[in-house]
């Protein structure tokens, strides 16, 4: 069995040790010792951009907003749907995992930051959609292990009922919102239903039909 070789590291907001490893021809990131994400699982990544595109991928100028860069799976999902009038904003917090994006993992996904669709925000995204009242035909929350297992704790404003609100604020009539997250959360749900989604929860493996079993909660802007 191969070693684990560590690749890079940096620090997340509250200082905690934010980590890029590889093994047999696998990425892994992981904050402490909790894995945030790895190149062997990332199915249940691709999905929530379908979800939050299924009904308007199609349309003229369709936007999307994205929170979370990850490893580029969730973006280059959203640009194969996207026709050429179509736009990404992807908005990640650390700048590390961008330059990880931009380096080592820029392969893993066709480098997907380079298409001339996106534009990419190094911010926090709750006052990234506080300052930016454009609306959005899709939103996609994958900074997180979850709505309860923060990377960074500032991130549970996103999660709470007032956050929840001003997503719903930021999507189009008829627009959707997807959270990703590794485990079931029926207080979230309902916590999505009590802020004005028509909401859902929707399961995904990580390898397709193989692999961890992820959750992927999707509201609706009635």
């Amino acid at each position: 069995m191969d070693p684990t070789k560590l690749i890079a590291e940096a620090r997340t907001p509250a200082g905690e040790r934010l980590t890029l490893t590889s093994r047999s021809g696998y990425f892994s990131v992981g904050v402490g010792r909790d894995l945030l994400m790895s190149s062997a699982e990332h199915h249940s990544e691709e999905r929530v951009a379908e979800l939050a595109l299924a009904d308007a991928a199609a349309w003229p100028g369709t936007r999307v907003l994205i929170g979370g860069l990850g490893m580029g799976f969730t973006l280059r999902a959203a640009l194969d749907r996207l026709g050429a009038g179509g736009r990404a904003v992807v908005v990640e917090l650390m700048p590390a995992v961008v330059e990880w994006n931009r380096g080592p993992l820029a392969h893993l996904a066709e480098r997907p930051l380079d298409d001339p669709r996106v534009t990419l925000e190094v911010a926090d995204l709750v006052d990234y959609v506080a300052a930016r009242p454009e609306p959005f035909d899709g939103i996609v929350l994958d900074v997180d292990n979850g709505p309860e297992a923060f990377t960074a704790t500032s991130n549970s404003r996103l999660y709470s009922r007032n956050g929840l609100r001003r997503l719903l604020a930021a999507l189009r009539p008829g627009g959707t919102l997807v959270v990703w997250s590794a485990f079931e959360s029926p207080p979230f749900l309902r916590r999505m239903q009590q802020a004005g989604f028509a909401a859902r929860a929707v399961r995904a493996r990580g390898r397709g039909k193989k692999g961890a079993r992820h959750t992927l909660f999707v509201g609706r802007r009635r």
